[in-house]
C-alpha cells in the first residue's frame, strides 16, 4: 500500500480547537483566505455558512472538517504542506474560533522533490 502526501496536515492543538468547535457548532469547515486583513491564519465556518466556488482547490480534511483554498492562493502554497496550528490571539472576525482565546494559525513546510513526485500521481483528495 502506498503512502498518500497530505497536503493539510493539523497539529494535535488545532485538532483539539476544531473537535470543541464542531461540539459547539456542528460541522465545521476551513477557508485559507489570501486577503490582506486574514494574513496566514485559516479561517473556520460552520459547513455551509462559506459558499465554496469552482474555482476553489480542495486540499484534504482537518479532523474531519474540510479545507479549502483560494486557487489563486494555491499556485503560491502548491509546493508547501499546510500544517494548521492554534496560537493565542483573536480569530478572524467572521472565523468561529474568534473569542475563544485562541486562533488557527498556517505554518507550512516545503515538500521534498519525492513528495513533490508522489502528488503529482496521487489521486485528488476526496
Amino acid at each position: 500500500m502506498k503512502h498518500t502526501i497530505a497536503r493539510v496536515t493539523a497539529t494535535p492543538a488545532a485538532l483539539e480547537m476544531t473537535a470543541a468547535l464542531c461540539r459547539r457548532h456542528g460541522a465545521v469547515m476551513f477557508f485559507q483566505s489570501g486577503g490582506c486583513c486574514d494574513g496566514s491564519s485559516p479561517m473556520c465556518y460552520a459547513l455551509g455558512e462559506f459558499n465554496v466556488s469552482d474555482t476553489d482547490v480542495y486540499l484534504g480534511n482537518v479532523n474531519g472538517a474540510p479545507f479549502y483554498m483560494g486557487m489563486e492562493q494555491f499556485e503560491y502554497w502548491e509546493h508547501t504542506q499546510l500544517i494548521i496550528d492554534v496560537v493565542d490571539g483573536n480569530g478572524g472576525m467572521f472565523s468561529l474560533d474568534n473569542g475563544t482565546g485562541k486562533r488557527f494559525l498556517t505554518r507550512s513546510r516545503l515538500f521534498t522533490d519525492a513528495e513533490l513526485q508522489a502528488l503529482n500521481v496521487q489521486p485528488a483528495p476526496e
